[in-house]
């Protein structure tokens, strides 16, 4: 006999099998709907996370374009096996500086989709996650851009940055004034990931760099939950400087 679903859960699994059937419209309408009344104060294992990174042709949302977009789901504050991997062929040129960066060619981007054929099958996939990445601020500035070309309007996902919560579990961990002055401290990736001992994997590839995030996230979610970090209210206000990019 089958335990029936909690009810966010199964709230939230009937959401997404509209959103499986929906057409780009209704993708964009079930987002605003979703997040519209959203609730902070539930414990952080009750929600779902979406870890994201994207490859891009360059930094800047109003000229450069997304060539590869990856994510992994989080569940029950574990990595689950869902990911999502996708390039995406650029309506521009991809400069040198880029390829040397992602190694992603011309000759690897061409035949692969469209943004605009991409971005609905990744909407889908976050379903009704909560987006999570690493200078998060960037990725979704390019996804926000992509909405408004696609669907006419902006995401109203709730994204958490795991930078700014590396800046303030390391703020947690000084031990006098003069230790926000160091100036050996790197928020890179790469660099926190190896300095917290956490698995590695290969940078610059958009599903890799998703995962990475994904360790590094429920590494110092853990870590701010033994201070008292309980909701996902909490988490916020441990780091009421950050934004929330909405």
């Amino acid at each position: 006999m089958m335990t029936p679903a909690p009810a966010p859960v199964a709230a939230l699994a009937r959401v997404f099998s509209r959103l499986v059937r929906a057409p780009r419209g209704e993708l964009l309408r079930a987002n605003h709907e979703r997040f519209a009344a959203f609730d902070q104060d539930r414990p952080l294992a009750d929600y779902e996370f979406c870890v994201v990174d994207t490859e891009l042709t360059g930094l800047s949302p109003a000229s450069d374009e997304i060539v590869s977009i990856g994510a992994v789901r989080i569940r029950d504050l574990s990595i689950t096996a869902d990911s999502f991997y996708t390039l995406v062929a650029p309506r521009g040129p991809v400069p040198k500086v880029a390829t040397m960066i992602h190694r992603l060619t011309p000759d690897m981007l061409r035949g692969a989709p469209r943004l605009r054929e991409a971005f609905p099958d990744f909407l889908r996939f976050c379903g009704g996650a909560l987006i999570v990445g690493h200078n998060v601020g960037l990725d979704i500035s390019f996804l926000n851009r992509a909405a408004r070309v696609i669907f006419g309007g902006r995401l109203r996902t709730p994204c958490i940055d795991t930078m700014r919560l590396a800046q303030v579990y390391r703020q947690e961990l000084w031990e006098n004034y003069y230790d926000q002055f160091d100036g050996s401290v790197s928020y890179q990736l790469g660099h926190l990931c190896r300095e917290y001992g956490l698995p590695a994997f290969d940078e610059h590839n958009a599903l890799y760099d998703a995962m990475q995030t994904a360790y590094l996230f429920l590494f110092l979610v853990k870590k701010l939950r033994s201070g008292g970090i309980v909701t996902l209210r909490d988490l916020y206000l441990a780091g009421r400087s950050w934004r929330w990019y909405l």
